[in-house]
């Protein structure tokens, strides 16, 4: 079932079942390119969330004790399916979040490649015998930890919620996820993939609601045995805090302000292309989006016009349309944001050099900026501007710039240009991040750990780092009876 706007009706999946909420609240899903309501998301009551629980519980035991050459099976068919929909799941992504159909496309078949690592990787959870005492087997196991409750924001549809959902199930563990509600389609979509490929019912239960409602439930279920996250500094400390009353295991990916460091030997040509590309896709709405731009003097001006150029030949615009590079904001807040950030520089001190403003056209969409002169007590040096703007900020030498890009409490992604082998190594050595790109901007790859240090979160999802939160090391100790 579709709507007049060709996006699909959506439902929440419990319990093996599509359904609504069980008192019919739901909330509007607005297309950001056009503000127009595109269709309703339903919102579950706590009787909702209870009967996802216990679907969970039980789907657990269920897909604990499935071999894990069968659960491999359903899972590659999941993963073949979404590979054979991306581009209808590319289309929904699209209408519900903005980013144009390539960016939206190309997600969806990335995170088929991402279920399919995480397959072949816990084929691999290997526990290991210890040589002990005669007549003593002593061995280490690893299993699977238990119901999951995850949570996601909207910033990645497709991305987001497979990260959760891949590495949860391919451990054995069984999961209860709330999406985005901005983005609730490409969330249901990934469920049907793997509903049609023969997942038991329980083991993977999806939910909307209002967010602190649904995060206290599903946290204090003695149900539920770990707590997934992905999503801003304040809400992870809460979830963290809530998860930590009651004893239970959490993973926080959450936000940064990447610094971008170029070195006096880089060609700022080149690395403002590279630093501008890697800025403005999902219109900067990306926690690993490069936020603080520190250039050697000496290259300031070059790169900085360099960079102006870039921005402005992004083309802003639907992301349904062909010609369009860069889709619109998710919602008004962000644009508020943005529009709060750039009159607070300008304020300061800090000179509009390209965009600044929103567009004058239906859509949340906001030009791509470039600061200049931007002073050190900018709002936007110190708050990740989750959006498409760059302050560009000159240092005299790379002490100086090590210590500005490592003063914020955060320390998810970071990123240096440099033709020097040495200066690339410091860079490594003393960036505090989880996450270091040097002459290149690279984004998250399901082959290895991303995550952050200091208040950008703990634990690591992507490489055979991702099912460590998923799996419990178990000690076992067999004396052996004559």
């Amino acid at each position: 079932m579709t709507t007049d706007h060709g996006y699909p009706a959506v439902r929440m999946y419990i319990a093996g079942e599509w359904c609504q909420g069980g008192t019919g609240r739901t909330a509007p899903i607005v297309n950001p390119a056009t503000e127009e309501v595109i269709g309703a998301v339903p919102l579950a009551t706590p009787a909702d969330l209870d009967r996802a629980l216990k679907a969970a519980d039980e789907g657990f035991r269920i897909w604990r004790d499935t071999p894990v050459a069968r659960r491999s099976q359903i899972l590659h068919t999941a993963a073949d399916l979404l590979t054979g929909r991306a581009a209808e799941v590319g289309r929904i992504m699209t209408l519900e979040q903005g980013k144009p159909l390539a960016e939206s496309t190309g997600e969806v078949r990335r995170v088929a490649d991402t279920l399919r690592w995480h397959i072949e990787d816990a084929r691999r959870a290997y526990g290991r015998i210890i040589p002990s005492a005669p007549g003593t087997l002593l061995s280490v196991r690893r299993a699977p930890v238990g119901p999951v409750a995850a949570f996601v924001p909207w910033n990645f549809p497709a991305g987001g919620p497979m990260r959760k959902m891949s590495a949860a199930l391919t451990a054995g563990c069984s999961i209860v996820i709330k999406a985005a509600e901005e983005t609730p389609a490409t969330a249901a979509e990934l469920v049907r993939c793997f509903a049609d490929a023969g997942l038991p019912a329980g083991v993977l239960n999806l939910v909307f609601g209002a967010p602190a409602e649904v995060s206290a439930h599903l946290i204090a279920s003695p149900v539920t045995r770990l707590i997934a996250f992905t999503g801003s500094v304040p809400v992870g400390k809460l979830l963290a805090a809530e998860a930590g009353k009651v004893m239970k295991p959490s993973l926080m990916e959450l936000g940064g302000h990447a610094p971008v460091i170029v070195c006096p030997d880089a060609d700022p040509a080149t690395a403002a292309r590279s630093a501008a590309r890697a800025k403005f896709v999902n219109a900067g709405q990306v926690c690993t989006s490069p936020s603080r731009f520190l250039v050697h003097e000496s290259l300031a001006e070059d790169f900085t016009a360099e960079f102006v150029k870039a921005a402005e030949a992004v083309t802003v615009g639907d992301g349904l349309s062909e010609c369009t590079t860069m889709g619109p904001l998710a919602n008004e807040r962000r644009l508020d944001a943005m529009r709060r950030l750039t009159a607070d520089a300008v304020a300061r001190g800090a000179t509009v050099r390209t965009g600044g403003e929103r567009l004058d056209r239906a859509g949340y969409f906001f030009a791509p900026t470039v600061l200049t002169d931007v002073p050190p007590d900018a709002d936007v040096l110190h708050e990740e501007p989750f959006g498409p703007i760059a302050p560009i900020v000159p240092f005299a030498d790379l002490d100086e710039a090590l210590h500005t890009a490592n003063e914020l409490p955060y320390g998810l992604a970071a990123y240096g240009y440099t033709d020097s082998a040495a200066t690339a190594e410091r860079l490594a050595g003393a960036l505090e991040a989880g996450i270091l790109s040097i002459n290149h901007c690279g984004g998250s790859v399901h082959e290895a750990p991303s995550g952050g240090v200091k208040e950008s979160g703990y634990g690591r999802e992507g490489g055979p780092e991702a099912l460590d939160a998923y799996l419990v090391t178990k000690r076992v100790s067999h004396l052996l009876v004559p």
